[in-house]
């Protein structure tokens, strides 16, 4: 069950991880703030009346017995011109545990509530000061683990999506208001909505909600990582491919084929985009029960891969089973970095062959085992990548996460609907008017503005207690 609370509280929090620092901060948000600083804050000079948007330096200090808990810089920033569009207070203390401690208890002791996950964006949200997307965009922000993740996330926190959420909104609307025209003054037969003229823009619209979510698959190797699958044949160096690019020993490396018979999966970070390396099982036709489940579980990652890493053994000669996995892998239509590995030892497959094979232009000779043509090879990862990224617009990605994509979706069935039954001239056109209220509705969950109240409780339970 989800506990209700007054948007009006005094709330606190802190706002910066626990652990040693050299700045620690405590949020307060609410009409009491001020107040409650007032009462516990003593500036070092001048008089003790918070001026909005100044920062002063003092101590806190507890009313109760005089106490100095700790010298502070104490920001006071008054509504509406603060992030949730209350009156806030930050107090700036030294980062160890126990002075954000004894000045958040302190906080509370007078009358503030300690904030619930995420609850100060979630009064930037309820106030307006951002729609729904924006808020998901400052989650995503603190999360992201990429330059790529946080140039994607800063989009969508400056209302990236959201413009074009409204933009498609506006086209249905321009749709509904002449159908609604003729619904109200129906005995004007002239005013008939033109039937071409509506179906035209019901596919406009369903172009615009197919391209966006296109953009969720395009985006999300750069919230969530690129998947880059490792296969070859069993004792090509997969493993000790794995092991060199994480320049540590991740994966068990043997002369015996097979060695490898589960998945091992670890990040990689290649100039601002994380990759999410796939080392896993030969892919050839087991010869037990362990092998078996190890292929299975290849294909599988090999399927929901972004990007594939084949690696080959220079020191032998192509065979069918080569053959065969290079099927499978041009059968998945992906990105292929090939990779000849063992340029440490005397060559037998030449650069020509391979080329000649399978019309790869440019694969990479490396030695796992010495670390040669390894860097050369990571930039190629990342070209790779990069040519195999859809451009939208003028070349930026429009931020689509999957709540956003499995929104649009549910909007695009309906809009599909209404273009299928609009061929049956005879159907009333007050059905058409309600459906695209219903798309509208439903596209108003995206920005928040129909969003289920179940919905934004998960959303805002996912930040961390100080944001």
């Amino acid at each position: 069950m989800v506990l209700r609370v007054d948007p009006q509280d005094t709330i606190a929090a802190i706002a910066t991880p626990y652990g040693e620092s050299g700045i620690g901060i405590v949020r307060i948000s609410g009409p009491e703030a001020a107040p409650i600083a007032e009462n516990i804050f003593r500036p070092r000079r001048g008089a003790p009346q918070l001026c909005s948007h100044q920062i002063r330096y003092g101590e806190v200090i507890d009313p109760k017995g005089g106490e100095t808990i700790d010298e502070v810089l104490l920001t006071f920033m008054a509504a509406p011109r603060t992030y949730t569009r209350q009156d806030i207070v930050e107090i700036s203390c030294h980062g160890g545990f126990w002075p954000l401690k004894r000045i958040l208890e302190l906080v509370l002791r007078q009358g503030a509530r300690e904030a619930l996950p995420g609850e100060f964006t979630k009064r930037a949200f309820l106030s307006g000061r951002i729609d729904l997307t924006q808020a998901e965009a400052v989650l995503d922000i603190i999360q992201a683990r990429t330059d790529e993740g946080l140039r994607l996330a800063e989009e969508q926190l400056r209302g990236g999506l959201t413009k074009e959420i409204a933009g498609l909104r506006e086209r249905l609307v321009g749709l509904l208001v002449p159908i609604e025209a003729f619904i109200d003054f129906s005995e004007e037969e002239e005013d008939k909505p033109p039937l071409g003229a509506v179906t035209a823009g019901l596919r406009g619209a369903l172009a615009t909600i197919e391209r966006l979510i296109a953009a969720h698959e395009e985006g999300e190797p750069y919230r969530d990582g690129v998947r880059a699958a490792i296969v070859g044949k069993a004792n090509a160096g997969k493993s000790s491919l794995l092991n060199r690019l994480l320049e540590r020993e991740r994966a068990i490396v043997t002369a015996i084929p097979g060695t490898t018979t589960d998945v091992i999966e670890e990040a990689l970070n290649l100039s601002g985009v994380l990759i999410r390396l796939m080392d896993m099982a030969g892919l050839r036709e087991p010869r037990n029960e362990v092998e078996q489940e190890g292929v299975r579980l290849a294909r599988e990652r090999l399927a929901e891969s972004h990007l594939i890493i084949l690696v080959m053994d220079r020191s032998r000669p192509l065979d069918e089973e080569d053959r065969a996995i290079f099927r499978a892998v041009a059968a998945r239509g992906k990105p292929v970095v090939p990779v000849l590995n063992k340029v440490d030892i005397p060559p037998y497959l030449a650069e020509t062959a391979l080329i000649r094979e399978t019309g790869w232009s440019h694969p990479y000779p490396i030695s796992a085992l010495t670390g040669e043509g390894i860097e050369e090879m990571k930039r190629g990862m990342v070209q790779a990548i990069i040519a195999g990224r859809l451009k939208q617009g003028e070349g930026e990605l429009i931020p689509v996460n999957l709540r956003h994509k499995l929104v649009l979706e549910r909007a695009r069935d309906v809009l599909d609907k209404i273009l299928v039954n609009r061929q049956q001239e005879e159907l009333p056109w007050d059905l058409t008017a309600i459906e695209i209220r219903r798309a509208l509705a439903i596209l108003g969950e995206i920005v928040g503005e129909t969003t289920p109240e179940e919905v934004l409780d998960t959303i805002f339970s996912q930040f961390c207690i100080g944001k």
